[in-house]
């Protein structure tokens, strides 16, 4: 039954391979022939994106408006989990993955990236009274992250053991209600969703730097390199500076 089980999941894995190797992301007249430009994002992720009211809103979502804008076309925004906005963007189920999407040589391997537009990090969020200072005291802890993302690669790279959660909520949680040690996030979102009187504290060492981008699938390049244009023109006349202003953050240029 075993040997059936794993045969079962390899085949199953390698269909996925062939589907994310075979699959083409739209083109620039693609896209504007269909009238609009189709998001995956995981709204989970203040001030980049999150739910208000029912809809999404954030820091990428106003980027992409405006993308939009340029490109002639709607803006159109379907939710679901982070691992699965990665998915649905190396499979070309959607034109454009936007959620806090950091570059990296692995997922470079996976799908295309336009250039990066904000140089973020990730931080260790702990509790008041945890002798957790820094980095090195997760050794021999347990850190909560959120499922597929680099806080959850790197902690693993680094030999710490982690609690992996589909939402950045529940992984806060685990930490609340000590089932983890600390919490490993973006500092941005740390700054969004640690709230005073529950005591947790931002640590100030910065686990990570790293480059914030949009993804698309293979086959998109020229739709990449027409939104890098538009990347281009709102960081260097202060415009996207001034969104995340709007949300009461600091830009950090990359």
């Amino acid at each position: 039954m075993k040997k059936i089980i794993a045969l079962t999941l390899a085949v199953l894995m390698m269909a996925l391979c062939l589907t994310a190797c075979s699959a083409k992301g739209p083109t620039l007249a693609d896209v504007q022939k269909a009238g609009k430009l189709t998001v995956a994002t995981s709204p989970d992720f203040p001030p980049f994106e999150s739910l208000e009211g029912g809809k999404v809103v954030g820091i990428e979502v106003d980027i992409m408006e405006l993308i939009a804008k340029e490109l002639g076309v709607e803006l159109e925004i379907v939710q679901m989990d982070f691992d699965a906005v990665l998915m649905g963007i190396q499979t070309a189920k959607y034109d454009c993955g936007a959620s806090g999407i950091t570059v990296n040589a692995d997922r470079e391997k996976n799908m295309r990236f336009t250039k990066p537009y904000y140089n973020a990090a990730q931080v260790i969020v702990g509790k008041e009274c945890s002798p957790i200072t820094g980095k090195a005291d997760l050794s021999g802890k347990t850190v909560s992250v959120q499922t597929g993302t680099t806080a959850e690669s790197g902690c693993q790279d680094e030999g710490i053991a982690i609690q992996a959660f589909n939402a950045n909520a529940d992984a806060k949680s685990a930490l609340t209600t000590g089932k983890v040690d600390a919490w490993v996030v973006d500092n941005l979102t740390a700054l969004q969703m640690v709230e005073d009187g529950e005591g947790l504290v931002i640590l100030n060492e910065k686990l990570t730097e790293e480059p914030y981008a949009f993804a698309f699938a293979f086959g998109s390049e020229d739709l990449v390199a027409e939104i890098n244009k538009t990347l281009e023109k709102l960081i260097n006349d202060g415009t996207i500076a001034g969104i995340f202003e709007n949300y009461g953050e600091a830009y950090a240029k990359p």
